[in-house]
C-alpha cells in the first residue's frame, strides 16, 4: 500500500519535466543501416561563414552534449576512419505568435437592505471572465538541426532538430541541453 503511495509522486515529476520539453523532429535515411555504424567524427565549418553565428563557447557545448547522448548509445568517437560524420547548425529568428489573454471585469461590492434582520449588508462580486483579448507577439526561436552523414557515401541518414522560445540571439547551455535531451530521446528510431 504505501508503495502505491509513491508512485504518483515519482511519476508526477518525469511527466511534468517530459512535457516541458521543446518539441524534437527526427527523419532518417530508410535504407541506411545504423547497426553497421559505430565511430562518429564532426565535421568542422567554415570559420569564415560561421563567424558572428556560432561562438567557440556554444560549439563546444554542442558537441559536448551530443558526445554524451551518442557515448550514451555505445557510439565512440574516431577522427581518423569515422563511419558518420555529425555537424550542427543552430537558427535563431524572431517571428510572431498569437496570443491571447483573458479580460476579467473589475470586481466589486453591492450594499442591500434585509428586511427580516433589519441590516444593511454586503455581496462581494468576483471578477470574471467577460472574453480574450487577441493580438500578436514578437518572439525569438531557436532551432537547433544535428545532421549525421554516411562517411562512406555522403548521403544524409540522420537528421533531428528542435525549436524552442529563446531569449537572446545566442542559445543558453540550458536552451542547449534542452534541445539535444529532446532531439536523442527519438534517436532510437534510428534503430528500427
Amino acid at each position: 500500500m504505501r508503495i502505491l503511495k509513491t508512485i504518483p509522486v515519482l511519476i508526477v515529476p518525469i511527466i511534468l519535466a517530459v512535457s516541458c520539453a521543446a518539441p524534437a523532429y527526427v527523419e532518417k535515411d530508410k535504407t541506411a543501416d545504423f547497426s553497421r555504424y559505430k565511430t562518429y567524427a564532426w565535421i568542422e565549418g567554415d570559420k569564415k561563414a560561421d563567424k558572428g553565428r556560432h561562438t567557440d563557447l556554444m560549439q563546444k557545448q554542442v558537441q559536448d552534449a551530443v558526445n554524451a547522448k551518442l557515448r550514451k548509445e555505445g557510439w565512440r568517437e574516431d577522427n581518423k576512419r569515422p563511419d558518420v560524420l555529425v555537424s550542427y547548425d543552430v537558427l535563431v529568428e524572431k517571428t510572431t505568435r498569437d496570443v491571447s489573454n483573458p479580460v476579467y471585469s473589475a470586481p466589486y461590492s453591492r450594499l442591500f437592505y434585509n428586511p427580516f434582520y433589519r441590516r444593511w449588508g454586503t455581496i462581494y462580486y468576483p471578477s470574471t471572465v467577460m472574453g480574450y483579448d487577441y493580438n500578436t507577439a514578437e518572439v525569438r526561436e531557436g532551432t537547433l538541426t544535428i545532421t549525421m552523414v554516411d562517411a562512406n557515401t555522403d548521403k544524409t541518414v540522420w537528421q533531428g532538430w528542435s525549436t524552442d522560445d529563446v531569449n537572446s540571439r545566442r542559445l543558453t547551455h540550458k536552451e542547449i541541453q534542452s534541445s539535444v535531451n529532446a532531439i536523442f530521446r527519438k534517436f532510437d528510431v534510428a534503430k528500427k
